[in-house]
């Protein structure tokens, strides 16, 4: 099911692995235009329009824009026992990791009279986007929710797609994760309209702020809600463009087959465009895997999504001389998700530079992370791990420096200042500093 390319001979260090590591074709800047007209329709026509995007493109129009407190506490009493707790526990650990990467202030004494301070303040108002579609993301409540408040920011606003089979409300196990973290604020609007509806606000019969405009939208979506995040940059603050989902394993012939084919294949029920790849030196666990996917798809609640996710240019196998091989084409590749089931985990772990999350040894699979690990499921994706981190409560703060000078501080630099502003053409600069000292 899953191709297999042999990059054994191939000098990776100096190919254009582009060409050859699978990825999925993603194309947000052709999407861009056609999300345009309806973040217009939704800037111009506010409430109205946001009603009838939900129609067209969710098949439901929602009671209501704003769910109300009644709904998300009869969402909170139905929820199943075993669902609540398994959340529970998942908002228990996300606060627990997320609370350590709360960074402290720091003031730098940079001489007599001078120093500067680097001073952490939380983005105001953000909204936070919970996809809907093909499966319920209550998981994506928490890890959305749990570090903006962890970073203390002080507004939040939740947004998830009407559902048709729940009157026109976002899907209830949605609602009671919210109600769970202690969010009352939460929008029926999906896809790029919901994104608009955050960035420009809708206003109320009256004048007043029914969805009041936030700083910033996180979370994960599909390739319109990218788009319209990508369109309206500069607006707002966006934390990334996610893509479709990704998971590279980086496994040797220790490895179990089976376990490394289940995590393959959990990855591809996400999306027909998800990404499942494995790096491996071992051809006889190549053989093993493909045949435990084989036994194992068949029968599955999504298996023809799988097969599709499994079997397209986004997914395969890539056979590699060495370990070594393994570990720079994984950088290179640069997986949201990469999985590494070796002999010795932790010290290929230890050479990783460009992943999302790592989950180190056979015991912490993808899954652990999609829910319960503490970590934070919301990942860089196609390659931007090479450059980008997944979200956090850093995230969520903005570093503001203050600088405190006295006349002692200012005065041992003032000479120097001019003679830069001089050397920049921009005299009037150092005008501003020496006037002090006329």
């Amino acid at each position: 099911m899953l191709s297999v390319t042999d990059l054994r001979q191939i000098d990776t260090a100096a190919a254009d692995l582009s060409r050859i590591i699978p990825r999925a074709d993603v194309d947000v800047a052709s999407t861009v235009p056609v999300v345009a007209p309806i973040l217009e329709q939704v800037r111009t026509g506010g409430e109205a329009a946001l009603l009838e995007l939900a129609e067209r493109f969710d098949g439901v129009r929602p009671p209501a824009l704003r769910v109300p407190a009644e709904a998300l506490a009869a969402a909170l009493e139905g929820l199943d026992a075993d669902v609540r707790a398994a959340l529970e526990e998942s908002i228990r650990r996300a606060r627990l990791v997320h609370a350590a990467q709360l960074p402290q202030d720091s003031t730098v004494e940079l001489g007599e009279g001078a120093s500067v301070q680097n001073h952490w303040i939380p983005v105001d108002r953000v909204g936070l986007y919970v996809p809907g579609g093909r499966a319920v993301y209550p998981s994506s409540v928490v890890m959305n929710v749990v570090p903006a408040q962890a970073a203390g920011v002080g507004s939040l606003a939740v947004t998830s797609p009407p559902q048709a089979d729940h009157g026109g409300l976002p899907h209830p196990t949605v609602l009671a994760a919210c109600a769970l973290l202690g969010v009352d604020e939460v929008y029926a609007a999906g896809g790029a309209q919901a994104v608009a509806m955050l960035a420009h606000g809708v206003r109320d019969e009256r004048g007043g702020w029914l969805c009041a405009p936030v700083d910033m939208v996180t979370g994960p979506g599909n390739v319109y809600v990218a788009a319209a995040k990508r369109a309206l940059q500069g607006i707002i603050g966006v934390d990334a463009e996610a893509g479709p989902s990704e998971i590279a394993v980086i496994a040797d012939g220790t490895a179990r087959a089976d376990w490394v084919a289940a995590d393959l294949i959990s990855q591809s029920e996400h999306d027909p465009l998800a990404a499942s790849v494995l790096i491996t030196d071992s051809e006889d666990l190549v053989r093993d895997v493909l045949a435990a996917i084989e036994a194992q798809v068949p029968g599955s609640l999504h298996e023809e999504q799988i097969r599709v996710a499994l079997t397209g240019p986004q997914s395969g196998v890539l056979l590699v001389r060495d370990l070594d091989q393994a570990v720079e084409v994984s950088d290179r590749y640069a997986t949201e998700h990469l999985e590494i089931q070796t002999r010795d985990p932790e010290a290929v772990a230890a050479r990783i530079r460009n992943a999302g999350a790592v989950f180190v040894g056979p015991h912490a699979p993808v899954p652990l992370g999609d829910y319960s690990a503490g970590s934070n499921h919301v990942l860089p994706t196609s390659g931007t791990a090479r450059h980008s981190s997944g979200l956090s409560t850093v995230t969520f703060l903005r570093l503001q420096q203050r600088i405190r000078y006295t006349e002692t501080g200012l005065k041992e630099l003032a000479e120097g200042i001019s003679v830069l502003a001089e050397d920049e053409r921009l005299p009037a600069h150092g005008v501003a500093v020496r006037t002090r000292f006329a």
